[in-house]
């Protein structure tokens, strides 16, 4: 049986003209991390995803639910190995 664990986080976001936020830096624990670059993001009725580079050279994806305000990690790829890089399709 496979388990899916998602990570609430605190994130630091801006919010653009039209009131939408992005994400700008969140918390791991104790341990900051800034948003280099915005790779992708989508939305499905409930939540919307933000695919992100850090500052540490992790590959990121952020759920913030559209109810609840929370943040959440997803999915995270440290870089270290090309064979279990994260690619959007």
């Amino acid at each position: 049986m496979n388990q899916v664990k998602h990570f609430n986080i605190a994130v630091g976001c801006y919010a653009g003209y039209r009131g939408e936020e992005s994400p700008r830096s969140f918390y791991l624990g104790e341990r900051m991390i800034k948003v280099e670059k915005e790779l992708d993001r989508w939305i499905d009725p409930n939540h919307r995803y933000f695919k992100v580079k850090g500052n540490d050279g992790g590959t990121y994806i952020l759920r913030h639910d559209i109810e609840t305000e929370q943040w959440e990690m997803t999915l995270f790829d440290g870089g270290n190995r090309s064979d279990t890089a994260l690619y959007s399709t």
